[in-house]
């Protein structure tokens, strides 16, 4: 009864485009649907029912605030409704349509001699990759993983509609049999990334904007070269995912002491930790036993980077936890600043000793007086807290320039220079 009832709601239809064809909500059983997909039989076509099942979405709500949730879902299907219209012929499309806003059908008409099912696999890859990496550019600090499976509507049955129920069930049962595959080999991955600690730590100068020295570095986590969790979004997102998280960031920061030592760096180095792992009851003794094994380097060196894009509401022991590191001698820095949407809360109840400002605001800041006007907000707020800025993201000469006469104190990016690969190296 629940499938039956999840056909018969086909009908919300959730992106109007000109060029699909979409059905009204007040759907019933001699509904357009089962007329759509009579004509494409009887005109000689099959029809394929594919499933795109958002698996996290669950997470993707609980990391956005309440008041956002709905335009993240809204977002999210304005991407289906896009990628679709550039992935597939429009005169191909029986329609595009949700089901109870967890995932989206896609029903089109085949024809054998242009359509193989290697060419469905490669249509759906297409549209899948493409929808997680457009999701990316508009939440940086999320993944989606969506699951896909498709199944043909049988053609010689006394019921159509029974015929559409049954495809859909089954392109439903293909998308979580592809899904355990994907878990298991996401799973797979990261064990063995944290079991073999295979990081690969690169290291960018910050730098003093009033003397061009060099005063501190960033510590940049990557996975394996080569593989697709060497994008430290893609590592830390699975990593969140697989409940790994904790352990993939203690490694990190081994790495990072380990490094310290063995190029005897005496500047101060900043490195990524997000609210959950800074948050968990266990670090602040974690990181005391870490301190134990990489004797002789000081706490009074280590910056720990929050990261801005995770909230830090709701983590019970993250405020303690920040206490301790501080009376240990570490420095806190909120990192991302102007990009997430808790930057000045975040920065009112840490009191950080650094702020970060996002790439995002500094980009072209010398073509744009309001981004300027930001900064020097900025700058403002940092003074009274008592931190230092650093700027992030600097890619010229101008972007530089309008950071001297504004008097930032540190920045860092590619127009200094780019992340090495061996810290060892370049810290001595």
């Amino acid at each position: 009864m629940k499938m039956v009832k999840s056909v018969m709601q086909w009908g919300k239809i959730f992106l109007p485009l000109s060029s699909i064809r979409y059905f009204p909500p007040q759907f019933t059983l001699r509904n357009p649907l089962i007329e759509g997909v009579t004509d494409a039989f009887e005109a000689g076509h099959e029809v394929v029912v594919i499933v795109f099942k958002i698996r996290n979405r669950q997470d993707l709500m609980e990391q956005t605030e309440a008041h956002l949730q709905t335009k993240l879902i809204k977002n999210l299907k304005r991407l289906f409704q896009t990628v679709v219209g550039q992935e597939v012929n429009s005169k191909e499309i029986i329609t595009l349509h949700d089901y109870f806003g967890e995932g989206i059908n896609l029903l089109l008409k085949v024809d054998h001699d242009r359509h193989s099912i290697s060419n469905i696999d490669i249509m759906i890859k297409k549209i899948t990759e493409k929808i997680e990496q457009d999701f990316i550019k508009l939440y940086p600090s999320q993944y989606p993983i969506i699951e896909a499976g498709y199944m043909f509507v049988e053609k010689h049955t006394y019921s159509i509609h029974d015929s559409i129920v049954a495809a859909h069930r089954h392109a439903i049962g293909m998308a979580e049999k592809r899904k355990q595959s994907e878990i298991n080999e996401m799973v797979l991955a990261i064990n063995k990334i944290i079991n073999q600690k295979a990081i690969t730590l690169l290291a960018q100068p910050i730098i003093d904007v009033s003397t061009n020295e060099i005063r501190a570095w960033e510590l940049l986590s990557r996975g394996p070269k080569g593989t697709v969790l060497e994008s430290p979004l893609q590592l830390f997102s699975v990593a969140r995912q697989t409940g790994r998280l904790y352990e993939l960031e203690m490694i990190v920061l081994e790495k990072m002491l380990q490094q310290v030592k063995a190029s005897r760096c005496r500047q101060d180095v900043f490195v990524n930790c997000t609210p959950i792992s800074l948050g968990n009851i266990r670090f602040p003794s974690d990181i005391k036993s870490l301190l134990q094994k990489y004797r002789g380097i000081s706490p009074k060196q280590i910056t720990f980077e929050v990261t801005e894009q995770d909230s830090i509401e709701g983590l019970k022991n993250f405020a303690y936890n920040i206490k301790v590191l501080r009376l240990m001698g570490f420095k806190i820095a909120v990192d991302d600043t102007g990009a997430g949407y808790s930057s000045l809360s975040t920065i009112s109840e840490i009191m950080p000793d650094i702020i970060k400002i996002d790439r995002s605001l500094i980009e072209n800041i010398d073509k744009n007086s309001v981004k300027e006007s930001m900064l020097k907000g900025l700058l403002l707020v940092a003074k009274e807290a008592g931190s230092l800025v650093v700027a992030e993201g600097i890619e010229n000469k101008e972007e530089a320039l309008v950071l001297t006469r504004n008097n930032v104190d540190l920045a860092q990016g590619n127009f200094y220079a780019r992340p090495a690969m061996f810290f060892e190296e370049i810290a001595t």
